[in-house]
């Protein structure tokens, strides 16, 4: 048998697959899309400022994609072929785990790499510009590249320790926390709080942006020893992931009796999940008579607990840092990031709850069995809505009462008159989008082939394409003012502002 034959045959059908070179055409005319609006938003600047914004701003965006490959593309391919039983099967042959594990990183993968490929000759274009050097942009390469690999071997490995689609892309985001921020935090902690506050840069190996910033000349020129040693750790961290998936793979697919430890955490976390029988049967008996779809999309009690711990995690964190850094702490700039951070978390968290369930139900089969039931499909609806404003509604509400309080606190250190209209707009929007990405994400979910695709189809839809549109409605306008009145455009703040917010 030839050496990694799984890996040649994926070779074979995504070089006939139509999708892969779509992806590549895709990223490449995003990236150019992007330049263009930040070489026209910079018009004024020098060259070599232009040639830096441009080549900083789709280097931190493809260190973003990459960091997203390994939840977008492996997180569910060696689960999804245990739940299907198809994983087994593999095994009976003569491959071995490095072959499987290898043939799925490939088989799902393949697609995006390409993509971050026909990136690269858009980031070369500064290099026109005399912005950066070529050290500077291969450096960038390696990094993007190695944090890629990193991000897949993250997923494949999470998804070989799971077997349900929520616990493998569970076991993903904490992996990559883990070792992205629990590093940093580490140093940030030993910094502040210890007496010496001295700074641990070995602690930030394990994270890309690190590494990404050390690309850079000015940092590359001190610090080039740390910076081949972050690309060194994440590439063996890379490897070992691997590794380790590749063992446990073979071991992973049988179903096997649990043991009498497993058992009883499986009880006490299905307690903490749905709560007692008596409670149980009390929630079940007053959402049966509001919707029967509600209280089988609503019963898991953690959903909501789990939105007002992250909110709380949001207060320790900014009040903890208030008492660090004092006045500074209360920068426009900061009340501008704490809400940006709290919206998008909630957006987010709200796309992917609105589909999972349907997504799941339609993967089982279940939902051809609700179908069946004397339940219209507005009742489905309806149910799953209430779901989710039972998560969410409170949380959202404290998170409004939190954004008024830091618009008038920015008000009152700032004369600044688009103060309240932004703010004002950035609330309503708020709540217009958690609506749409609601209806639209359970519509992807009926429609896509997983819930991870669905979830990126909404988030597309809803928060990426208007951005889009914006960024394309101003390029145009400031060509069209080059050449008809050779003069810059400028509209105004106004202008902007209306742009944005009738745009989302």
């Amino acid at each position: 048998m030839i050496f990694l034959p799984i890996v040649a045959r994926e070779l074979r059908v995504a070089a006939r697959r139509r999708g892969t070179y779509r992806m590549r055409l895709t990223l490449a005319f995003g990236a150019l899309l992007t330049g263009a609006v930040i070489f026209v938003a910079t018009v004024g600047s020098s060259a070599q400022q232009t040639g830096q914004y441009i080549f900083q701003g789709l280097s931190w965006l493809c260190l973003l994609y990459c960091l997203l490959g390994g939840r977008r593309w492996t997180a569910d391919c060696l689960s999804e072929e245990k739940r299907e039983g198809t994983l087994g099967l593999l095994f009976l042959t003569d491959l071995k785990g490095y072959d499987v594990v290898l043939g799925k990183l490939t088989a799902t993968s393949l697609a995006g790499f390409y993509g971050l490929l026909a990136v690269f000759p858009m980031l070369a274009i500064p290099l026109l510009l005399g912005g950066i050097t070529s050290g500077e942009f291969w450096r960038i390469v390696l990094v993007l590249v190695d944090t890629f690999l990193f991000s897949l071997a993250v997923g494949v490995f999470g998804s070989a320790l799971s077997r349900d689609y929520r616990r493998a892309m569970a076991a993903n985001f904490m992996l990559l926390l883990v070792f992205v921020a629990a590093g940093p935090a580490c140093a940030v902690a030993i910094g502040s709080f210890t007496p010496a506050h001295r700074f641990v840069p070995e602690l930030f190996f394990s994270c890309p942006p690190y590494s990404l910033y050390l690309s850079q000349d000015s940092a590359y020129t001190l610090q080039s020893a740390q910076f081949w040693g972050s690309v060194g750790v994440i590439h063996g961290l890379t490897w070992l992931l691997l590794l380790l998936a590749s063992w446990i793979a073979p071991h992973s697919w049988r179903d096997q009796p649990a043991g009498v430890g497993v058992r009883r955490w499986r009880a006490f976390w299905h307690a903490c999940s749905f709560g007692r029988a008596a409670g149980r049967q009390a929630f079940r008996r007053r959402s049966l008579d509001v919707n029967a779809f509600y209280w089988l999309a609503a019963r898991a009690r953690l959903k909501p607990v789990q939105v007002w711990a992250f909110l709380g995690l949001m207060a320790v964190w900014w009040l903890v840092a208030w008492l660090f850094a004092g006045s500074a702490w209360l920068d426009e700039s900061v009340a501008i990031t704490t809400s940006l951070m709290l919206n998008f978390a909630l957006k987010v968290w709200v796309v992917i709850e609105a589909g999972q369930r349907l997504a799941e139900d339609q993967k089982s089969g279940a939902l051809e069995l609700l179908l069946s039931s004397p339940l219209r499909v507005g009742d489905i609806l309806r149910g799953q809505m209430l779901a989710l404003r039972r998560q969410f509604l409170w949380p959202l509400l404290v998170v409004i009462a939190v954004e008024i309080c830091l618009m008038f606190h920015v008000h009152g250190r700032s004369t600044d008159p688009k103060v309240f209209p932004v703010w004002i707009a950035a609330m309503l929007l708020l709540v217009a989008d958690l609506l749409a990405l609601s209806l639209v994400a359970i519509t992807s979910a009926l429609t896509a082939k997983n819930q991870n695709q669905a979830t990126l189809r909404t988030l597309w839809r809803i928060l990426i394409l208007p951005w889009m549109v914006g960024g394309v409605v101003v390029l145009i306008g400031h060509v069209w003012s080059w050449l008809m009145r050779d003069t810059d455009w400028s509209p105004g703040w106004k202008c902007y502002l209306n742009l944005w917010f009738w745009l989302g």
